[in-house]
């Protein structure tokens, strides 16, 4: 059985958010002030998860992500990673954070069967990293780096391309990345942030962080036979050392190879990160209803899939929810 969508897409690829708290504030993503997060009975158990997991697997879903908000604040959560784990058909679990409680639970995560994290980090330097995130916790998260690349996790970086903030962080980014051989991808900045503060003037846009890679460090080449469904495109450096990639959602958008689908932490199925509407899950959950209704849902949010989010024309709106609340 396949997800495949009206314009021929397949789906194999669910991301599933755990919660919608986290333990800094990036103005991109959350508000400065009071954020109004959904209680501990609204978001699906793990056991919940688990079984929509178990349903989309049976439909062809291989890949599944775990995110937040962040995700590693959620009580206990190597106990799910495990249970994803071991669902027979995933060829993939992977995990999203920023770092900060990494340290803490790195070696439980391996132990759990987690291989592949990617961790969010747009700065290398600390006090911008606290301007940016309005905490202070950049060395709780380079020790988190550390720990992970120490027990053999295999580790990517997304840091987000904000213009007239993040340009002296692009090539201090890169040189790390060689060095610890650590794949960096930057993300250009979506209109996704709680504020409204979004506007195309404020991306940093892939051309521009290419061309100072360029300049400082070397040629970039295109990895050949990528994944055309994956979101990044990938480039090494032409002396071999390192590698970067790019998703880039503004300028290049990738909508018409896209493959994933997303459950929220209060259960609800979205075709896409922007998208307006969204079906709900818990409700046949938590009322007795059957797995080949859960199956339903899910084909019926495929179904529904538009053709792409249409970020750089006029019949763009923005979803109803933030980044933090969607799931990264």
């Amino acid at each position: 059985m396949a997800l495949i969508d009206s314009f021929e897409r397949l789906h194999d690829n669910l991301r599933i958010s755990v919660t919608d708290r986290c333990n800094i504030r990036c103005f991109y993503c959350m508000p400065e002030g009071p954020i109004p997060f959904l209680e501990r009975e609204e978001i699906l158990s793990f056991e919940e998860i688990e079984r929509v997991a178990t349903v989309a697997v049976s439909l062809g879903v291989r890949k599944l992500r775990i995110t937040g908000g962040e995700p590693l604040v959620r009580k206990d959560l190597p106990v799910l990673v495990e249970r994803l784990c071991r669902i027979d058909g995933v060829n993939d679990v992977g995990l999203t954070t920023n770092g900060v409680l990494l340290a803490q639970f790195a070696e439980e995560l391996w132990a759990a069967g987690l291989r592949r994290l990617n961790v969010h980090l747009d700065t290398l330097d600390a006090e911008r990293f606290t301007r940016i995130t309005r905490r202070d916790d950049f060395g709780r998260v380079m020790a988190g780096l550390d720990r992970a690349l120490e027990l053999g996790f295999d580790v990517k970086i997304n840091a987000v391309a904000a213009a007239n903030l993040c340009e002296p962080d692009v090539v201090p980014l890169a040189l790390f990345g060689r060095e610890r051989g650590v794949e960096i991808r930057y993300i250009e900045f979506m209109p996704l942030d709680a504020q409204g503060l979004w506007k195309k003037s404020k991306v940093l846009l892939q051309d521009s962080i290419m061309e100072m890679l360029r300049k400082e460090i070397g040629e970039l080449i295109e990895i050949p036979d990528q994944d055309p469904r994956a979101p990044a495109t990938e480039y090494r450096f032409a002396d071999g050392v390192g590698r970067v990639g790019f998703i880039s959602s503004v300028s290049r958008p990738f909508c018409m190879n896209c493959n994933r689908l997303r459950l929220t932490s209060d259960g609800k199925m979205r075709y896409c990160l922007f998208a307006i509407e969204e079906l709900d899950v818990k409700e046949i959950l938590r009322s007795g209803g059957s797995d080949a209704e859960l199956a339903e849902v899910i084909q019926e949010t495929v179904r529904r899939k538009w053709i792409g989010h249409e970020i750089q024309s006029q019949k763009f709106v923005a979803p109803p929810r933030p980044m933090y609340s969607i799931g990264g």
